[in-house]
Formats: structure tokens, C-alpha cells, sequence
């Protein structure tokens, strides 16, 4: 019997001992431990994304390739390369795989795809036309033709392709007319497609930039609601911001700078554009048809206001139900009392707003606008309803690279957090890089990655993974963490904008009837300008932690000293001899 009970008491004693092992085992770091192990080797997937982004300009392989460099980090055998490179590529496919099982991550797939879907049935039912044409009435002189051009780009806020490719064709005939140049119309066209798309809470971009901001997050163990970052993130956006900032003060005070001064001097002399040839002409009819109502469609601004003001209230309504059915699920007390005792308070909205899944609301809302809009096309004989869900369907194709390259991202963003490379670079870098710097280094970093590489995507999903770990790690005040996340979302932007391989960049010199290599050549000095002011009156004042409500209205403040210094008037008489060389 004493045996008996001895050998339980062994067997207890090892049940508690094997349990506190794998406890322990549970509890390892194990993002630290690879990252003591593999030292600078983790900095490999990133590097080789970034390095191949630059040489192949194809976003899509960079970032294949960074992760299979990755997996074969982790899985090196020796001398059986061969070996290796296989387990790499099937570590390449789970991580794929595991990442669109993720039901936050396919939430934020089907709400990508579903945004496409309404975007391609407005179009098609010809309301993006009807309001570009009802503002191109407006338009009665070069300055109102300028603002008109903005505020419309303003208004197509949901995709920066459909900005280029709708605003451009309308507005060209009225800046024709008003002798502003085409190099001119094709930077207003670019400076509201990515920037006004990249601030937008509804587009086509949330989903990706969402996505990111919730994946970093998570990697560092950090609970934080990913779209109230997002959120709060719109304040610190300074070179979206300002760029916008900076048409309407050019456009009113009519002044110009660099190259493009030379363009709206010959603009208003009356001289022809470069663009005006066939070949481009009958390429930038081509690519509009896409964006075209449907035949025998008369555009309605109806046809928008309806489905968009759908899509953007019903987003509302899905993000506070979303997040007052988290809470009311919970166990946070105030909060619960909050949604009890005023439900529609202030407060109240911003708790449910903080605690919803946007991915689940934003898919919801999409798909409910979807219905709505194809009930609207076949109530009005625009279409059938089968031909309604195959226009909707053919929207989403058009946004299935957004889904790869996303899947890509989350992957790359995967073994990234494996390999501990977040670590390594917290370890050696959070020492030595003053923190008032870091937002204006991720900033410069993603400008000159997505500058050559001419996609915002591909910069997102190869910084955000490292800026917001490395940030927390610097100071983990959340303040601090969402001004250095809006550098890595501006900084992708600015190389997206200005970029001469960007499809923003090339969709709008062909909207404007433009010639690329005059439309780039013109807006990169203003790019860099606005650049340097944020750099200077933007990220590094808020690195040092001054609020939002000083930073930006002095930056808005230099962006207008700054026209008045270097901008020289354009606004001369027509009939005026004018040397364009000594201009």
C-alpha cells in the first residue's frame, strides 16, 4: 500500500513538474530567443524585400522572396540547401494560408473586395461622372477651375484610381478653356488621389492600412483597437494634409514655382500642350471606359450620393453596433454603464467606435451598399440583377492585387515577428536614435522606399511591422507610437504621389492628358517641398511631443510663407509677350 501510494506520489510530482515545464516553454520569448540566436540575420527578409522592391519594381515577388528568406532562416539544415529552399517555400504557403484564416484579416479581405464592388456600380451607373460634370459647370476662372478641380477630388475620397481616371477627363475640357496647363491638372489630380484616399475612413485603403496598424500591434502583444489608431493617426498625416493645403493656397494666390511656372506661363499665353497627341489621347480613352456609365446611361449624382452616403452611414451604424455589442459582452464596468445610461452620448459613441471590428463593419456596410445600389440600377432599367452582380463582381478584380499584396504583407510581417527582427532592431537602435527623430526617420525611409519602388502598399507592409515595435519600445506612450505610425502611412504616400513608376502617378498625367515625364517633372519640387515642411515643421516638433493643435497650424502657416517666398505670380495678361526662359 506505502509502495502503492509512493508511486502515485511519483507520478503526481511529474505530472507538476512536466506541466511547469511546458508553462515555462509557453512563456518563452520566443521572438527574443531568435533574435539572440540569428543577430543581424533577421534584418534579411525586410533588406531583401525592400532591395528586390527596388531593383524588380514588382511589390508582389519583393515581398514573396523576403518571406521565403525568412522561412529559410528558421529552417537552414546544415549543408541540404535544397532541403531548405523547400521547407521555405511550404513555410512560405502556411503563412499565406494561416494568415488569411485569420477571421480579423479575412474580414478585412472581404471588405476590400466589397468596396471594389460598389465603386465599379457607381461608376457604371454613371454617378462619379454626373458629379464631376455638375462641378465642372462651376468653374468660371483659372482660380475657381483650380479649387472646382480639388474639391471634386475631395468628393471621389473611395479609390485613388477612380480620382485620376474620372476627375481628369472632366475637368480638362474647363482648364483647357481656362488656360491652366495640363502638367497643373495632373498635380492637383495626383495631390488629391492617395492623399485624400490615405485619410479616408472610407476607401479602398483602410482595409490594408487597418490591417497593418492591428497586425504590428499584436505582434508586440499590445491590445489597441486598430482603426481608433487609424483614427487618431488623421491629425499627424502631415504631408497629406498640406499637400492638399498647398493647392488651394497656390491656386488662390496664383503663384507657382520651378518647373511648373514655366508650364502655366505658356498655358496662358495660349501655347499648345505636349500631351495633345493621338497616341496618348486614344490610351486615356481606353482606360476611362472602365470608369464609364454603362450604354445609354444618363449620368445621375444621385446614382453616388445614395450608394456612398449608404456605405458611409451605414459604416457608422455598424461601427457602434460592433463595439456597443463588445462591450455589453464584457466585463469593463464603466463602459457598460456608459452604454446603459447614455447610449448616444459622446462618450458613448467614442467607446463603441474604440471597441468595434472594423473589419466586420466595414464588410458589413460595403455589402449592404452593394445591395443597395444594385436594387437602385434595376429599379431604373440600368440593369438586371445578374448584371448587377457580375458588375459588382467585376469591381472586386480589380482590387485582388490589394488582397495579395496584403496576404504577402501579413506573411512577410509573420516571420518578421519569428526571426525577432523587431527585437534585434529594439536592442541596438532604442538607445541610440534620439526619439524626437524617429517619425521623421520612418517618414524619409518610406518616402525613398515607395519613391522607388511606386507603390504605398508594399512600403506599409514592409515598415509597419518594424516602426510601430521599435517605436513602443523607444517610448511606449501611445501618443508617441501613433505619430511614428502616421510617418510610415505619409512616408509611403509621398513616394505613391511623386513616384514616376506609381499607378496613381501614371493614371493621372494620362487623366490630365498629360505627358508623364512633364507632369513628374513639375511636381517633384513641390513634393519636396511640402516633404521638408514636414519634416521640419511636422514629425520633428511632434517627436518632441508638442499637441497636434500647435504642430499643424504652424506647419500650415510655413507651407503659405513658404509660396509667398519662392512662388512667383502667374496670373499675367494673356496678351503679355512673355519669355518663358527668363519665367
Amino acid at each position: 500500500m506505502k509502495n502503492k501510494t509512493s508511486k502515485v506520489a511519483l507520478i503526481s510530482i511529474m505530472i507538476f513538474m512536466m506541466s511547469t515545464v511546458m508553462a515555462f516553454a509557453e512563456e518563452v520569448d520566443i521572438d527574443q530567443v531568435n533574435a539572440d540566436k540569428y543577430g543581424a540575420l533577421t534584418l534579411i527578409p525586410p533588406l531583401v524585400a525592400i532591395i528586390l522592391a527596388f531593383a524588380t519594381k514588382n511589390v508582389v515577388i519583393s515581398l514573396a522572396i523576403g518571406i521565403m528568406s525568412g522561412g529559410f532562416i528558421l529552417n537552414f539544415a546544415g549543408i541540404n540547401i535544397f532541403y531548405t529552399i523547400i521547407h521555405a517555400f511550404l513555410d512560405l504557403v502556411s503563412r499565406a494560408v494561416d494568415s488569411l484564416a485569420d477571421p480579423w484579416h479575412a474580414g478585412i479581405i472581404l471588405q476590400v473586395l466589397a468596396i471594389g464592388g460598389v465603386i465599379n456600380l457607381v461608376s457604371k451607373m454613371g454617378g462619379a461622372k454626373a458629379i464631376a460634370e455638375a462641378l465642372s459647370k462651376k468653374a468660371k476662372t483659372a482660380k475657381s477651375a483650380q479649387l472646382i478641380t480639388w474639391f471634386a477630388g475631395l468628393l471621389v475620397f473611395f479609390d485613388d484610381y477612380a480620382n485620376s481616371l474620372i476627375i481628369g477627363p472632366m475637368m480638362r475640357p474647363v482648364t483647357d478653356k481656362m488656360k491652366i496647363s495640363r502638367e497643373r491638372l495632373a498635380f492637383i489630380i495626383d495631390a488629391t488621389a492617395a492623399p485624400v484616399a490615405g485619410l479616408a475612413i472610407i476607401s479602398t485603403w483602410i482595409g490594408l492600412e487597418v490591417g497593418l496598424i492591428g497586425d504590428a500591434f499584436n505582434s508586440i502583444g499590445v491590445n489597441e483597437n486598430a482603426f481608433g489608431v487609424f483614427l487618431n493617426t488623421i491629425p499627424f498625416r502631415f504631408y497629406n494634409i498640406l499637400i492638399l493645403a498647398f493647392i488651394v493656397i497656390t491656386s488662390c494666390l496664383l503663384k507657382e514655382f520651378g518647373p511648373m511656372r514655366k508650364c502655366e506661363l505658356e498655358a496662358r499665353r495660349g501655347g499648345k500642350s505636349l500631351a495633345d497627341g493621338n497616341e496618348l489621347n486614344k490610351k486615356i480613352s481606353q482606360e476611362h471606359d472602365d470608369l464609364e456609365p454603362l450604354e445609354g446611361v444618363v449620368p445621375n449624382i444621385w446614382s453616388a450620393i445614395i450608394p456612398i452616403g449608404t456605405l458611409i452611414v451605414g459604416a457608422l451604424i455598424a461601427f457602434y453596433y460592433s463595439g456597443y455589442t463588445t462591450i455589453m459582452a464584457g466585463d469593463n464596468n464603466v463602459s457598460i454603464e456608459i452604454m446603459k445610461n447614455a447610449p448616444f452620448s459622446f462618450e458613448a459613441i467614442r467607446e463603441a467606435f474604440s471597441n468595434s471590428d472594423a473589419s466586420v463593419a466595414l464588410f458589413q456596410s460595403a455589402l449592404f451598399a452593394g445591395i443597395v445600389a444594385m436594387i437602385m440600377g434595376a429599379s431604373k432599367k440600368m440593369f438586371t440583377i445578374s448584371q448587377g452582380i457580375e458588375i459588382w463582381v467585376d469591381g472586386m478584380k480589380t482590387l485582388l492585387i490589394t488582397c495579395v499584396i496584403l496576404i504577402c504583407a501579413w506573411s512577410l510581417s509573420s516571420v518578421i515577428k519569428e526571426l525577432g527582427t523587431a527585437k534585434f532592431l529594439i536592442n541596438y537602435l532604442s538607445d541610440s536614435i534620439p526619439a524626437f527623430t524617429l517619425p521623421s526617420i520612418i517618414f524619409v525611409l518610406g518616402a525613398i522606399i515607395s519613391f522607388a519602388t511606386g507603390t504605398s502598399y508594399g512600403t506599409m507592409g514592409i515598415l509597419m511591422p518594424l516602426a510601430i515595435p521599435l517605436a513602443y519600445s523607444i517610448n511606449p506612450d501611445m501618443s508617441y507610437v501613433i505619430v511614428s505610425t502616421s510617418a510610415v502611412l505619409t512616408g509611403a504616400i509621398f513616394g505613391d504621389h511623386c513616384s514616376p513608376i506609381s499607378d496613381t502617378t501614371i493614371l493621372s498625367s494620362m487623366g490630365a492628358g498629360c505627358n508623364h515625364i512633364d507632369h513628374v517633372r513639375t511636381q517633384i519640387p513641390y513634393s519636396l517641398f511640402v516633404g521638408a515642411i514636414t519634416i521640419l515643421f511636422g514629425y520633428i516638433p511632434a517627436g518632441f511631443g508638442l499637441p497636434v493643435y500647435i504642430v499643424l497650424p504652424v506647419a500650415l502657416v510655413a507651407v503659405f510663407v513658404g509660396v509667398q517666398i519662392f512662388g512667383k505670380s502667374v496670373d499675367v495678361d494673356t496678351n503679355e509677350n512673355i519669355d518663358i526662359e527668363e519665367a
